[in-house]
């Protein structure tokens, strides 16, 4: 009796210590497929949000402004080492359609180099009243240089080109023409709305 105690024993402690170290997932399917498609969350915020900017709910993996993420360099706007995260990072799988929930015209090429390859080589933009909509990191891109877009319509595909912690969208609000360094908060414009 004793034997079949310890030999259950060490079973359960040997499942743990698998579990632990990712060898066997004993998680729910949600959860398996969050983690299978996104390796690091930079947030605090484990809330699911919807938003018409893309299809279904997901969480925030990076937010924007000051961030412990390492992707980043130092700051001095952020407490050291803290580096400066332009836009606003949403963990979906990759193939997650993107959608434009403005009218407004691609002003930016779909082409490698059009943002720099920090945002992958199909980042686009779309400008509208004033403001340049950037979504970085799409593996498939609908819409063209010059190209006005309509609310709800398709404009792209979520990937990871170019992205060291899995796929999701990096969506960013610039004033038209700016760069980088000019962006604003975007949550805003995203619209987001918690689900759980």
């Amino acid at each position: 009796m004793k034997r079949f105690a310890v030999r259950v024993w060490i079973a359960g402690l040997v499942a743990l210590l698998t579990a632990a170290l990712g060898l066997v997932s004993v998680t729910t399917p949600a959860a398996q497929a969050t983690a299978q498609d996104h390796s690091r969350f930079w947030s605090n915020d484990t809330s699911f949000y919807r938003s018409p900017w893309y299809a279904r709910p997901h969480r925030i993996m990076i937010p924007f402004g000051c961030t412990k993420a390492p992707y980043y360099s130092y700051d001095p706007r952020c407490r050291y080492p803290q580096g400066f995260h332009h836009g606003l990072d949403l963990a979906m799988p990759c193939g997650t359609r993107i959608f434009s929930d403005v009218r407004g015209r691609v002003v930016s090429p779909t082409s490698a180099g059009a943002l720099g390859p920090s945002y992958g080589r199909k980042a686009f933009r779309i400008r509208h009243s004033g403001h340049d909509f950037v979504f970085g990191h799409v593996q498939r891109v609908y819409v063209q240089p010059g190209q006005r877009v309509r609310r709800g319509q398709v404009l792209a595909r979520a990937g990871d080109l170019a992205a060291p912690d899995g796929c999701h969208l990096h969506f960013e609000v610039r004033p038209a023409g700016g760069g980088y360094t000019t962006a604003v908060a975007p949550r805003p414009f995203l619209r987001l709305q918690r689900v759980s």
